[in-house]
């Protein structure tokens, strides 16, 4: 059975790690086999709970990414003809080691490694303490982008490195990559599809962390469009750092009120989705008991590990397609069509969509979005 995988995202400074934390140390004391890990380079998880990686209490483990192991493992191939090629243009040794260590190589690393962790069949609850939400929004698109590129370029390339391998050697007197290049970059992307389809999945959801001020809930908006266009449900709000209304005095009774007018839009804005609250706490909940207290007032009653009660954004059936964008406004909003591919654009994150045989054959009649969700209608014909 797969784990229940839950990612924490949120602007930075609203305590995403904070909330990760608490939720992952909760499920430990529940019983649950619990597994915490961070696609977040500052790694401040560990100073959350106050451990070291490893069992950090019974039943809860902490992960920390190992860049280089991991990367020499799923990306040896490449990685190697990189380095070698580096070198015979004429880098010295350290150079082409530093060079080699990509930008960005942490986060897609740490996905990778949540594949892994997730077919091992020995965990029930998986956190995953996200980077920020713009970095976090690229991690995840890049699954679907790197599918679209790789679908379309490995056959070619494949051909043309057959083709081209004699020449680059005899011409520009370096390696071109042979067919155990090709095969660890496919198994590269198989592997990113496979994240993909975990985390979009129907054990997979994200929880959206801000404060009740008027910035954060306003990115906080776009990014759950965003997760919904890439096809990532959303199955709850937590609102971090929140006053209490009793015995405030006149400085703190203003803070009341502008969050409290911020939280009432909050409502509004990601219906039906719960918003949990978490206390303006009177010091930093550092520790598994402090985030343990935490994790208790922050879900009250609810099961925060029971299955997302949420529907898939992306739906289709026969002659419809349907991608729930919640906040969306028409202008934001671009839907193209090239051949099989569905092109739709919201704010400044594009997907594009593989349209499946039964749809491909046809052509669109209409599209509209109403009420936070995009409906494509096709009819027979050619597009």
């Amino acid at each position: 059975m797969s784990p229940r995988v839950l990612l924490f995202t949120g602007k930075g400074g609203v305590g995403k790690t904070t909330a990760a934390a608490a939720t992952a140390t909760l499920a430990a004391r529940r019983g649950l086999k619990t597994l915490i890990v961070s696609t977040d380079t500052a790694h401040s998880l560990a100073d959350a709970l106050a451990v070291e990686p490893g069992e950090v209490a019974p039943g809860l483990h902490l992960h920390q990414v190992d860049t280089q192991k991991t990367l020499e493992r799923h990306w040896g191939e490449l990685q190697d003809y990189a380095r070698g090629l580096l070198t015979e243009l004429g880098l010295d040794e350290v150079t082409s080691e530093e060079i080699t260590v990509l930008p960005g190589a942490e986060e897609v690393i740490a996905l990778l490694e949540l594949r892994e962790y997730a077919r091992e069949g020995r965990w029930d609850v998986i956190v995953v303490d996200c980077a920020p939400t713009a970095e976090t929004l690229r991690l995840l698109a890049l699954p679907d982008a790197l599918d679209w590129h790789v679908s379309r370029l490995m056959p070619v390339g494949r051909k043309l490195v057959r083709l081209v391998s004699p020449f680059v050697r005899s011409v520009a007197h370096v390696s071109a990559p042979g067919e155990d290049v090709m095969n660890a970059a496919e198994r590269f992307h198989r592997g990113l599809m496979e994240v993909r389809e975990l985390l979009t999945g129907g054990h997979a959801s994200v929880r959206l962390v801000l404060t009740p001020e008027s910035v954060v809930l306003a990115e906080a908006r776009r990014t759950l469009t965003s997760l919904n266009l890439y096809g990532y449900r959303v199955d709850a709000v937590i609102a971090n750092r929140v006053f209490p209304a009793d015995g405030a005095d006149e400085w703190r009774a203003q803070w009341v009120a502008a969050q409290s007018r911020l939280l009432a839009e909050a409502e509004q804005s990601f219906a039906p989705l719960p918003i949990h609250i978490v206390p303006y706490l009177p010091a930093e909940p550092v520790g598994k008991d402090a985030l343990a207290a935490v994790g208790a007032e922050l879900y009250g009653e609810h099961d925060p590990f029971a299955a997302p009660a949420v529907e898939p954004p992306l739906r289709m059936s026969a002659d419809e397609l349907t991608l729930a964008l919640p906040g969306a406004d028409r202008g934001d909003v671009d839907l193209a069509r090239k051949g099989d591919e569905l092109i739709i654009t919201a704010g400044p994150y594009r997907r594009i969509l593989a349209l499946p045989a039964a749809l491909a054959r046809r052509k669109i009649s209409a599209a509209a979005l109403r009420d936070g969700v995009l409906r494509v209608r096709f009819i027979s014909g050619t597009s």
